[in-house]
């Protein structure tokens, strides 16, 4: 099994590193993915949103067939939608992909590719009305969003737990509770400021408050 993550300038840096760690645990420690790959249009290291430099391990055009696909988000999106060779190779793996997830804004590459038509997906809070301009996509306002073999999550953070709950729809609870545990991700669940009373938060994090 070889599970591929998305790079592509001005990604947003936890988006991809919070999920390749706990898939990366998953793979070393869990018998997970035989591979876990950092793919992007070139070998050339790829910056992201806040400064970090990736780099990649294939270039698309290298890359072999993907059982498991990951795209992040993050303002790079919003040009990645118009690239034409990126929407070119994710469609074209997605064919074969057991499943493709994305998490915050990856959700926008993942609707120019068309595999959002008639599905349910979520994205980062300040993105979810902009995504509901998009009529062939049911929007729904929850941390983890899964729809057949589409997988969307929140912003940001929020792509460790879905990493988390991937790893127990593929592998079971023991096994995503041996990847949580390496990782030590137990989330305080406490609420700083008073975000969660706007109007403006997500539904998820409201009905939880």
């Amino acid at each position: 099994m070889i599970f591929g993550f998305l790079l592509f300038p001005d990604l947003e840096e936890l988006d991809l590193v919070g999920p390749w760690e706990m898939v990366a645990m998953w793979s070393q420690y869990a018998d997970g993915p035989e591979k876990c790959l950092m793919i992007a249009e070139t070998k050339e290291p790829v910056r992201c949103s806040n400064g970090m430099v990736i780099q990649p391990h294939v270039a698309f055009e290298d890359a072999p067939r993907l059982d498991y696909l990951l795209i992040p988000g993050g303002f790079g999106t919003r040009e990645q939608v118009d690239n034409q060779r990126l929407i070119g190779f994710v469609s074209e793996q997605a064919k074969n992909c057991k499943a493709i997830l994305s998490v915050c804004t990856g959700s926008f590459i993942l609707h120019a590719c068309g595999l959002l038509k008639d599905k349910k997906a979520t994205t980062h809070w300040l993105s979810l009305e902009h995504l509901r301009k998009f009529k062939d996509v049911e929007v729904v306002e929850e941390r983890i969003v899964k729809d057949g073999n589409i997988w969307t999550s929140s912003g940001v953070s929020a792509g460790m737990d879905l990493a988390l709950e991937f790893i127990e729809h593929e592998a079971g609870d023991a096994t995503a509770g041996s990847v949580q545990s390496f990782a030590e991700y137990y989330p305080s669940g406490k609420n700083y400021g008073t975000f969660h009373t706007d109007p403006k938060a997500p539904g998820y994090l409201t009905r939880e408050s």
